[in-house]
């Protein structure tokens, strides 16, 4: 059993697949135009109806889908979803006098099992609004769980039918007991074990691969990044002989990053990997661009050539893999079907239609954060499951201007020593990612007795739990 979420197309309903798998409990987002046959084929333990931008009461605006009432399972509708829910049911949603933005607090006036050892009655709480449009009359058989003077429906429930509505959104950090209310709905009201973990994960993946590879031969691209590395792994686990690596060295990756690809899964994981040093093809290809765009399309393009050549070679496979994450997934859903590019930290276009091979994706399902206990539960190494996520394109694009050999080798160092420091300073968990930028000015100054020239060097470090918001992380002056 999982939670199903309908993504009405809140910016943030990633957060609440998130919160959900934080409680232990397998969650999944599908568009609000899902059919009838999708929705009941998942089977959810209940379901949740994420915000959205637009407005119940205007033609055309999204309407709840009738299968999702007719499962007869728990409904917890946020924000836009809430609104939704109201209107399906006989209530009314008008727009509102005042906008609500920002912190709010809302007075409990019910006690429930959606707020159960979080919120008691009588007392005010702090939440998060994002809405314009408000309820003004809730169906019948609804109570009033909490509310406050500008919205007056701000938790409303069904208790008899199990339906719920918040028009706060508790999937964000800035609604303090957000998650646990989250926890409420699916622990308690759903029912559900909570007993989702990659341990669980891991084995489910791998019987997927098998049953979807059988005796066929997989090409996987590999960066050395943290999402191809822990696909690589995964797969082997799952197929052995059967997999191949392609690793294309762009010569733009990190200091001694492709010494340390190689010797990890040549020696350590003895998967087969092919190996291709076309440092000098991408340096010549990149020779006076400076457009960052050009530049992107120039590695990427040369990239998808690279590989396909190097993939014609391996005779008889059938399967490409990638490393493609949830997000990539959730983003892609409104587009045009499932995911065509090799997302494996290359940003690098489309798939060659002519290699014709069938994707194998083992890692669509996760978080980038959930990858990384993936990877410890396949036993990767700490340094390479923890390590800063890296562009595709490499540092072609952490170059702005035109790139050459010995740009590059000069930020390799500067980004390596930068790295260190942050490492010796115990700050390398505690930031998603930092890198340095070799910026196109030189600047004067005088060492020793003499005028000296040297380079700028930007350094950027940011936050994130999830890789699909971040915050810059306030480095310590000193």
């Amino acid at each position: 059993m999982s939670i199903l979420i309908l993504d009405f197309g809140s910016q943030v309903t990633q957060l609440i697949a998130r919160r959900v798998r934080e409680a232990g409990v397998y969650s999944e987002v599908v568009p609000y135009t899902a059919s009838a046959e999708k929705i009941r084929a998942a089977k959810p333990a209940g379901i949740i109806l994420s915000g959205g931008p637009a407005s119940v009461h205007e033609a055309q605006s999204p309407q709840l889908p009738a299968a999702v009432l007719e499962l007869g399972v728990p409904i917890l509708g946020i924000c836009y979803g809430e609104q939704a829910l109201c209107a399906a049911l006989g209530g009314v949603v008008e727009p509102g006098k005042t906008r609500e933005f920002g912190y709010a607090e809302v007075t409990v006036q019910q006690d429930s099992p959606l707020l159960r050892g979080i919120w008691n009655k009588g007392g005010s709480y702090p939440v998060w609004m994002s809405h314009g449009d408000v309820v003004t009359k809730i169906p019948a058989g609804f109570t009033v769980l909490a509310s406050n003077p500008h919205t007056p429906f701000a938790v409303i429930a069904d208790e008899a039918r199990r339906i719920y509505g918040i028009q706060f959104h508790p999937e964000v950090a800035h609604t303090p007991d957000g998650a646990k209310l989250i926890h409420n709905f699916v622990r308690g009201i759903c029912a559900e074990r909570g007993d989702w973990t990659m341990k669980s994960f891991r084995q489910t993946a791998v019987d997927a691969i098998r049953a979807q590879v059988g005796s066929g031969r997989v090409i996987c691209g590999l960066s050395g990044g943290v999402d191809s590395s822990v696909a690589a792994v995964l797969l082997h686990e799952a197929i052995g002989e059967q997999l191949t690596c392609i690793f294309v060295d762009t010569g733009l990756l990190r200091l001694n990053e492709a010494q340390q690809v190689v010797k990890l899964f040549t020696e350590n994981y003895k998967i087969k990997l092919v190996h291709v040093d076309a440092g000098k093809r991408f340096l010549d290809a990149l020779q006076g661009v400076s457009d960052p765009e050009k530049k992107r399309k120039i590695i990427g393009g040369l990239f998808i050539e690279i590989f396909d050549a190097e993939a014609q070679k391996i005779g008889g496979a059938g399967f490409l893999a990638q490393g493609t994450l949830y997000p990539d997934v959730i983003e892609s859903i409104s587009s045009a079907g499932g995911s065509v590019t090799i997302k494996s930290h290359h940003n690098v276009g489309g798939l060659p239609e002519k290699m014709n091979l069938k994707l194998v994706e083992p890692l669509r399902m996760l978080f980038k954060d959930e990858v990384r206990n993936l990877g410890r539960e396949l036993g990767l190494p700490e340094a390479m499951v923890d390590r800063h996520p890296f562009p595709g394109p490499g540092l072609g694009i952490r170059i702005p201007g035109a790139v050459t050999a010995e740009k590059v080798a000069l930020l390799q160092r500067a980004d390596a020593v930068y790295l260190d420091e942050i490492r010796k300073a115990g700050l390398y968990h505690e930031i998603w990612q930092a890198f340095a930028v070799l910026l196109p000015v030189q600047t004067v100054g005088v060492m020793g007795d003499a005028r000296t020239y040297e380079s700028v060097l930007g350094l950027r470090a940011v936050t994130s739990s999830d890789g699909t918001t971040a915050a810059g992380y306030p480095m310590p002056h000193e």
